[in-house]
């Protein structure tokens, strides 16, 4: 085992009531490091019995003074006390990732650092959000709306940024007041574990949050629980569209961010030294397991050919490695199974009539590892498998338009709507073009994720947001209250 990981070598139980409780459960959930392919860790998965403990727990805590009786401001203040405390543990929090997920050496301090933000960020909301206010009634009296927890929240979380998205579900629910159960990946408990023991440092109640990482079975246990007032997604849309339904009988409240194909739309008037500088990563940040990846890139014939040949140098350029070398810049895929969908995505494109310019198999000299080169696909048509599904992975589609009517067209004929961008010299015509694009974020010239704004999609990228004030806002009840003046004062 690696010294990244032998703080949580071994968990033999779960997070609950702010203490490790042990696991009479016989399942063990294995971490491997996606760049040797060793195992670094095991924690136990729990049993439906420990399952219920944990849902108990928060049920108590949501009722408690102790929770229940803090007022915004001292929510706040233990918010700002959790970010204070990942800050202070943050190399410990990159190790885990890196070893956990597979995140390069290189962009690993985005991990904990973004989780800090998100504390901090909902510190401030916490603040300023109105929790409360007085309508005046034409009778002399006064309507009060009131926005409460909305109760007992289940934040699923996937693995390609178990800590961020955690952060990005647990700050405005505790904002607002809530408590949680967290549930990591199978694979990545380790980050979310450690978390769990930083919120209990900085003074979060016992019970508030609780920490426990599952597979499906249990996870949709979770999910079900008739305990839980609201689950809070981030995953592939097929396993969003069950736990719906599973919420769906007892009406529990649900935000699910899910998939995305997002498009990139290059207009004929703009320079390529605009454009590849934020398009390259935008496709194949965290080795394109991204539900925001630009996977598909729109370009009119006249230019198809320079930017693919742009697109390809750069590709070819990256210095692919493992994800403990500081000098790498692409790392493995996080899985074995991830890495075989990869694959046999690449083959379904060769089935399919697409040509791969570059990459499309395994990089030489990284036999250990779930390493795949990034792929840069041209004769793609837009109705292809290829085109039309999530591979999660670091293949780009290169797909020729022939106006930018026939490109926006193009972009929305997607069963998904959740990120994209628009390349062009003239922003405020990137902007009329953006307007047009069925998506919930779109950025024009760039490729930007903004958690001080709405982050979520349309069609099957999900339902609800998080991020900003909407994302605060989706973890509260509203509640009217009228006051009528006394009869006869």
């Amino acid at each position: 085992m690696t010294a990244a990981t032998t703080h949580a070598a071994e968990r033999d139980g779960i997070f609950v009531d702010n203490a490790w409780a042990p696991s009479s459960s016989a399942s063990w959930l294995d971490v491997i490091d996606p760049s040797t392919e060793e195992r670094v860790a095991r924690v136990k998965e729990p049993t439906t019995d420990e399952v219920d403990a944990a849902v108990a727990s928060a049920r108590r805590a949501l009722e408690d003074p102790a929770w229940a009786g803090l007022s915004p401001d001292a929510r706040a203040d233990i918010l700002e006390a959790i970010a204070d405390g990942i800050d202070a543990n943050s190399a410990e929090l990159q190790a885990l990732t890196v070893a956990e997920v597979g995140a390069p050496v290189s962009v690993a301090p985005f991990h904990p650092g973004s989780a800090s933000w998100l504390f901090r960020y909902y510190a401030k909301q916490a603040r300023t959000f109105s929790f409360r206010d007085d309508r005046a009634r034409e009778d002399g009296g006064t309507t009060r709306v009131l926005r409460e927890p909305v109760g007992v929240v289940a934040a699923i979380v996937p693995w390609n940024g178990p800590i961020i998205v955690a952060a990005l579900k647990l700050a405005p629910a505790l904002a607002a007041g809530c408590t949680a159960i967290l549930k990591p990946a199978p694979n990545t408990p380790l980050a979310s574990y450690r978390l769990a023991e930083i919120m209990a440092e900085a003074g979060l109640p016992a019970g508030v949050v609780n920490v426990l990482a599952a597979d499906r079975a249990v996870s949709e246990y979770l999910a079900d629980h008739p305990g839980i007032d609201k689950v809070s997604f981030t995953g592939s849309a097929a396993v969003g569209r069950r736990l719906m339904a599973l919420c769906a009988d007892r009406l529990a409240r649900v935000t699910l961010e899910l998939g995305g194909k997002s498009a990139a739309i290059v207009a004929d008037d703009i320079a390529l030294d605009a454009v590849l500088p934020s398009l390259i990563p935008g496709g194949c940040q965290s080795t394109g397991q991204a539900c925001v990846a630009l996977s598909r890139v729109l370009v009119s014939e006249q230019r198809h050919d320079e930017l693919v040949e742009a697109m390809k140098d750069a590709f070819e350029a990256m210095r692919l490695g493992s994800a403990h070398d500081p000098e790498t810049e692409m790392g493995p895929l996080a899985l074995e199974r991830q890495r075989d969908r990869v694959e046999g995505y690449i083959e379904l494109a060769r089935e399919e009539g697409a040509t791969i310019v570059t990459g499309g198999g395994r990089p030489a000299g990284l036999d250990r590892g779930y390493f795949v080169e990034p792929t840069l696909l041209t004769d793609v048509d837009n109705a292809m498998r290829v085109a039309q599904e999530e591979i999660f992975g670091p293949v780009i589609s290169v797909i020729r338009y022939k106006d930018l009517d026939d490109a926006v067209r193009i972009a929305n004929e997607s069963p998904y709507g959740l990120c994209g961008s628009v390349y062009t010299a003239d922003p405020e015509r990137g902007f009329e073009i953006a307007r047009r694009v069925r998506t919930g974020m779109i950025t024009v010239n760039s490729f930007i994720i903004d958690f001080n704004s709405p982050f979520g999609g349309y069609k099957c990228s999900g339902q609800g947001r998080e991020g900003g004030p909407e994302g605060l806002a989706e973890f509260v009840e509203p509640k009217t209250v009228h006051m009528l003046p006394t009869v006869g004062a």
